[in-house]
């Protein structure tokens, strides 16, 4: 690990590690003492700490969905959060085995994107796997039940991995599931990649699980009880990563090379919603565009990930440009995409250490259910009613209508001027969020970036994006939790055409539109700047969108 950090951060980074040493942080964490933390009921929730040892999954039981699997052409897993995120990193960075069937992970309630997956596989030809901790988290549940019908229900196409005692594991067994794997309620969700939640969705894609944590182990050793902190790759990034985050710098910008572009996904919900909360906490900033040194304010912290062969020298050159400004600026090699087993356990450690350098639970997030209640009101009142409770945009064109949650207080105008008026409330140290929930395609992601991009440098603010409802498991936390400082733009539009749920009234389009207001509603109640912009049918689409935050930010 190559470390380049200014002066002043670099001396509190050494007296934290001191610290670390003196009071036997490393022992502390391994044998789950609370007092590391806050001393309330932390040490419930370091069963990660042993999962990473491979010493809670079957290994034959694996073995045998890999056979199984391999008579399939697909494997589709429905799933959210510390479900999703990890599995769609081992397919993305190692992809399926020779022989053994390709991933598709499904994390949303957007139509466009559940077709997609659904017109992409033959139902007959693939295998599910159901993935919730809880077994009741709602967006698994409706997925889940739509392949099943499209399945013709047959049970033996799929396999649950969930908590034992969950509503999943009654249902996997009543339905005659293949496999039903059971994972450990010590664990978090965001923890839980070299648990089962990863584990499974890897083994069917073919991935042999005892050489991926033999790849990790040397990682876990490195970050073992008898380490000391500055010796420990985990224990000294979090230490980095909370002085950072206490001095201002509560950006933590993930830079990887090309070949590990997928982790920052996993890293923004192991992050945000690890840290962000009371006030504090660590904003991860993925997929942003590379920017001039100049459009960088002074409250990031840059971490690379760099895959050895995976050269780029603009980047490479970038990161040298932004230690010699005066940057933090971390990096960490990689030999080989295997060894990304390795980034994972390093990086929850990490985690785990920079919430006792900031003073708060890593392993709570007391800020999700609120998003998740307020969509439960909406869609039971649309189940009960028929209909979404009506709302009046307070300005619009041709192309989108623009809300604002009545505590904001904002009064009608026209679109522009309020674009004008949300993104001019950005100040330094503040960031730009673009909430899209609408399908998570090349095209939206490519427009969103531009946004931000342009934001950037017009502010010299971080941006953050996500897609929704993916994100609410993940990076919403934060944005509810952490520190007020984020000015939030969430993007609806009416799915056209929409996908019908069975069994419910409320098809996928509505549960995601009222997902999108529940979130703005509880944003705007903690007192984040948030307006919502829904995008009209026939009109520019978020191409429009995109121009009207270019016109806006040139009266900066």
């Amino acid at each position: 690990m190559k470390i380049e950090l200014p002066e002043s951060l670099a001396r509190a980074v050494d007296v934290r590690l001191e610290q670390a040493d003196r009071e036997a942080w490393t022992k502390r964490l391994w044998e789950g003492d609370p007092t590391l933390w806050t001393g309330k009921d932390e040490g419930k929730w370091v069963g990660w700490l042993a999962a990473a040892k491979g010493e809670q999954v079957d290994f034959a039981q694996l073995a045998a969905l890999t056979e199984k699997a391999r008579h399939y052409k697909d494997v589709v897993l429905l799933g959210m959060g510390g479900s999703s995120l990890g599995p769609e990193v081992l397919a993305l960075i190692l992809g399926n085995a020779a022989g053994s069937p390709k991933l598709h992970v499904l994390d949303t309630t957007d139509p466009d994107q559940i077709a997609g997956v659904a017109a992409a596989i033959d139902p007959e030809n693939t295998l599910f796997i159901v993935s919730s901790k809880s077994g009741s988290t709602l967006e698994p549940e409706l997925l889940r039940a739509f392949f099943w019908e499209l399945s013709g229900k047959d049970g033996s196409r799929f396999v649950a991995v969930t908590d034992p005692g969950s509503k999943l594991e009654k249902t996997a067994n009543d339905d005659g599931y293949a496999f039903v794997f059971l994972g450990d309620p010590a664990i978090g969700g965001r923890y839980s990649v070299l648990s089962a939640f990863g584990m499974v969705p890897g083994a069917a894609m073919g991935l042999d699980a005892r050489a991926f944590y033999d790849a990790a182990a040397q990682m876990v050793s490195a970050c073992g009880p008898g380490q000391i902190a500055s010796d420990s790759p985990g224990v000294h990034l979090g230490v980095i990563m909370g002085e950072a985050a206490n001095a201002g710098r509560d950006k933590l910008t993930i830079l990887p090379s090309q070949g590990l572009a997928p982790i920052g996904a996993w890293l923004e919900q192991l992050l945000a919603e690890s840290t962000g909360k009371q006030g504090k906490g660590i904003v991860p900033v993925d997929l942003e565009p590379l920017g001039s040194v100049e459009s960088y304010g002074a409250d990031r912290l840059f971490a690379h990930l760099h895959l050895e062969g995976d050269d780029d020298p603009e980047l490479e050159a970038r990161l040298t440009q932004l230690a010699e400004a005066g940057h933090p600026v971390v990096r960490m090699a990689v030999a080989t995409r295997e060894d990304i087993g390795r980034e994972f356990f390093r990086w929850e450690i990490a985690t785990a250490i920079a919430g006792a350098v900031i003073g708060i639970d890593p392993f709570d997030q007391p800020d999700v259910e609120d998003a998740k209640v307020a969509t439960r009101k909406l869609v039971d009142d649309y189940e009960a009613s028929g209909s979404l409770e009506p709302e009046t945009p307070i300005a619009e064109n041709e192309d989108f209508a623009i809300f604002a949650p009545a505590s904001t207080g904002l009064a009608p105008s026209d679109p522009k001027q309020l674009l004008d008026l949300h993104f001019a409330s950005l100040r330094p140290g503040n960031y730009a969020g673009f909430l899209a929930y609408i399908e998570r395609d090349e095209g939206n992601s490519a427009a969103v970036a531009r946004m931000r991009a342009q934001i950037r440098d017009a502010k010299q603010v971080a941006t953050i994006a996500g897609f929704g409802p993916r994100f609410l498991h993940s990076t919403g936390q934060a944005y509810k939790g952490g520190p007020n400082s984020g000015v939030f733009l969430t993007i609806t539009r009416d799915p056209d055409p929409d996908l019908a749920i069975p069994g419910r009234k409320a098809s996928f389009g509505t549960v995601q539109i009222a997902q999108a207001r529940g979130d703005a509603d509880v944003l705007a109640e903690r007192g984040r700047r948030v307006l919502r912009v829904h995008l009209k049918k026939g009109g520019g689409g978020i191409e429009a969108l995109a121009s009207a935050v270019e016109a806006a930010l040139k009266a900066f």
